[in-house]
């Protein structure tokens, strides 16, 4: 009766944790914000005074919160896979000539318990023109 009496009371002492000295909380913070990168635009071009177009922005690492910035303007932005954005870019930005540079950020994550938060993360520039 005593063995099971014993055992009984290291089960209950192992499922709850009291027996060992570690919790079930990360100490850790979290690891600096992943860079995205930008490898092709699509289109690549308009024409001054067209309408609204929906720019593709292939390439790596975009968290399911990332944003295209057009000419570091954040615009809103669709999640499809972590390497493809779209946005919606209005006519009033090709409604002239030039061109805009296009980034893709990554927003940092606030400090948590410990303070391990992220800085926002910014992709290389692409030049998309406008013809």
């Amino acid at each position: 009766m005593k063995r099971k009496l014993k055992t009984a009371f290291l089960i209950g002492l192992l499922s709850t944790g009291a027996a060992c000295g570690y919790s079930s909380q990360a100490t850790t913070p979290p690891s600096p914000g992943t860079t995205p990168t930008i490898t092709e635009l699509l289109p690549d071009n308009v024409n001054s005074g067209s309408g609204d177009f929906v720019l593709t922005v292939n390439g790596t690492h975009y968290n399911s919160n990332a944003a295209i910035n057009w000419n570091g303007v954040a615009q809103a932005t669709t999640f499809v896979t972590p390497s493809q954005l779209t946005a919606t870019i209005p006519a009033t930005a090709v409604a002239n000539s030039g061109s805009a540079m296009v980034t893709v950020t990554n927003p940092g994550t606030q400090g948590g318990r410990y303070g391990g938060g992220t800085l926002p993360e910014t992709s290389n520039a692409m030049t998309f023109t406008v013809n």
